[in-house]
């Protein structure tokens, strides 16, 4: 005997997420972010806008899109940016229709940010996102992948480093921390954040079929 519309169970929908990533400069965030969007093709990675110049080996509109400071401000004062924040003298931000463009498509969102916009993304999005932190093994190892990156010169890493200190007492806001100590094992740490958070119970909702 069939079931009758009325009995027939309900299929589920599932509401996509954002999956926010920080850490201090040199923990490895990018490198993880870039192993999950090669495992994962659900994921769509947020392509931050910086007025940051251009490293080698960046491609322009996959990397970040670069713009001047001048258009910066034009995009920040048109409310184009779901989050923006300073860092190192440069500027960076999420555009907000890229993000809501990935969402309704039924795509989860990858993106790899600073601390203060990961706290104005929290604002604005609430239990939408889930917030990863990246923690180095040591205060040693940072330093030593920040020498060996040769991206910067001595001045930028001190910098760095003194930023490093503050980003990581931010680490307890986060709603799960991940010590990059083995990159394997992080990225398999991340791949099991992104599937139980799938699973979870407020990102399904239930419609009759």
């Amino acid at each position: 005997m069939s079931a009758s519309p009325a009995t027939e169970c309900p299929a589920p929908r599932r509401r996509s997420a954002l999956f926010v990533l920080s850490a201090p400069s040199g923990a490895g965030k990018t490198t993880i972010c870039r192993a999950l969007l090669q495992a994962d093709p659900r994921l769509a990675y947020s392509v931050s806008t910086t007025t940051r110049p251009m490293r080698p080996g960046e491609t322009p509109g996959v990397s970040y899109d670069f713009v001047s400071s001048g258009e910066f401000e034009q995009l920040r004062a048109r409310g184009v940016f779901v989050e923006c924040a300073q860092y190192l003298g440069n500027w960076y931000g999420t555009r907000r229709d890229r993000i809501e463009a990935a969402l309704e498509a039924g795509r989860d969102v990858l993106m790899d940010i600073e601390i203060v916009g990961a706290r104005q993304l929290r604002q604005a999005v609430g239990e939408r996102a889930v917030f990863i932190f990246i923690l180095p093994p040591s205060w040693k190892a940072l330093e030593q992948r920040l020498r060996a990156r040769g991206a910067d010169d001595a001045a930028a890493i001190e910098r760095r480093l003194r930023r490093a200190r503050e980003e990581m007492d931010a680490a307890p806001e986060f709603d799960y921390i991940i010590v990059n100590d083995d990159l394997p094992t992080a990225v398999a740490d991340a791949q099991a954040i992104v599937r139980a958070e799938r699973l979870r119970q407020r990102r399904t909702t239930w419609q009759a079929a």
